[in-house]
């Protein structure tokens, strides 16, 4: 084991150990051993230390998955439509009065149809891996239109309730969706986990992947499934949260590399740590406003996609 594969060891395991302790013990700025009898902390704050850890595993490890299915580093639930999609599918739900729906189904069911759409279109317009990356931005964007227009006809309840949850606010986690959201996602992850070694192939190319005797549609299949339950999960329980799914999969591939079922996993655990950590920032820096963790994310995601852009281009030109 060299010296970088020791020191992320070492970083998560260290994290593993002193994030949810922090997260438990910090408030308003001041840290305080937590009493676990304290219904805050049982009620509040240790639900959202569990919907924190199982949303940003699955956001990370959607967006390992996708970046195979895409063949591009730059994809992430959020980027290309999957979020945009599973979020439509919440919003007709809450502001049609649709109480009768599971959200985190009605999640799956957009995400799953807004990912499969994208691969058609990229499919019917024969844009190659470019062309993916631009019909998950034009879903995205269209998804985007229709959520707008939704709550533009709602009414100012459903309005404000609906803005903050899109911002990506983990304090809206209601407890009795906490669990069958984290199954769902845990399904995804467990599915996406299953044809990681088919995922590899893909990498190589379609003709590649056949010669190896891969089924190329099954798995681009399985993997859209499997990416929409993990992000489903996670939108319905937290909001749209963006870019975890590309930064956590893309700096783990520049430390490790490996095969992409390690890198789903591990992406998986150093996600629930970022988001947990940044969450437990967000609950603090700015207290007593509680800042929606979506919204801390998207500082740090474009400079990130901007590097990775960038070598992205340098590794092109010098090839």
């Amino acid at each position: 084991m060299n010296a970088p594969h020791r020191w992320l060891w070492a970083g998560l395991i260290a994290a593993s150990l002193g994030l949810p302790w922090l997260a438990l013990s910090s408030s308003a700025g001041h840290l305080a051993w937590p009493d676990l009898a304290d219904p805050l902390v049982a009620q509040l704050r240790l639900p959202r230390i569990v919907a924190a850890l199982g949303v940003g595993a699955a956001l990370a490890a959607s967006g390992a998955a996708l970046q195979a299915l895409f063949r591009n580093p730059l994809a992430d639930p959020g980027l290309i439509g999957t979020s945009g999609g599973a979020a439509l599918a919440v919003i007709a739900v809450l502001a049609l009065g649709l109480a009768g729906l599971s959200l985190p189904l009605a999640a799956f069911g957009g995400g799953l149809a807004a990912t499969w759409l994208i691969l058609l279109l990229a499919r019917l317009a024969k844009g190659g891996l470019a062309g993916l990356l631009l019909m998950g931005l034009v879903v995205g964007a269209f998804c985007g239109a229709v959520s707008s227009l939704i709550l533009f006809l709602s009414d100012d309840l459903t309005l404000r309730a609906a803005s903050s949850w899109l911002a990506g606010n983990l304090g809206a986690a209601q407890p009795d969706r906490l669990w069958p959201c984290l199954l769902i996602a845990g399904l995804g992850v467990a599915l996406l986990c299953a044809i990681g070694r088919d995922l590899d192939c893909l990498l190589l190319g379609e003709e590649a992947a056949r010669s190896l005797g891969i089924n190329t549609v099954r798995t681009r299949r399985l993997a859209a499934a499997g990416a929409a339950l993990a992000t489903g999960g996670a939108v319905a329980l937290s909001g749209v949260i963006g870019f975890v799914g590309m930064m956590i999969p893309n700096a783990l591939a520049l430390l490790v590399g490996g095969c992409r079922r390690k890198l789903i996993l591990l992406s998986a655990w150093a996600g629930a740590l970022f988001l947990l950590a940044v969450d437990t920032l967000a609950r603090n820096i700015a207290w007593p406003l509680d800042l929606p963790v979506g919204l801390m994310a998207a500082f740090a995601g474009p400079p990130f996609f901007i590097w990775l852009f960038r070598r992205q281009q340098g590794s092109a030109n010098h090839a």
